[in-house]
């Protein structure tokens, strides 16, 4: 959607970088990750680790990189409940 040079990456901030799209998930002054996928961990990884109950494939991409990013939408509620708490917006 809209291609800025000058675009800082937000954390919930969806994004494009070439074929590969997904939500910002950390921000820093020289680099973000970008959550491409979630999935569930399996019961037994949860004894060892129960604060984290999912697998989060990041990628990190440096800030150098940030031109290559096309700026897709926001979502207003970072953990939704519920599809009626999925609800994105474009930030000016």
């Amino acid at each position: 959607m809209a291609e800025v040079s000058d675009y800082r990456p937000r954390i919930n901030d969806y994004v494009k970088w070439g074929n590969i799209e997904g939500w910002v998930y950390y921000a820093d002054f020289d680099h973000i990750t970008i959550e491409i996928s979630v999935r569930q961990k399996h019961p037994e990884d949860l004894v060892h680790s129960p604060l984290h109950k999912k697998h989060h494939c990041l990628l990190v991409c440096n800030e150098y990189q940030w031109h290559e990013l096309e700026y897709i939408h926001t979502r207003r509620f970072c953990s939704p409940k519920d599809l009626s708490e999925v609800e994105t917006y474009f930030r000016e």
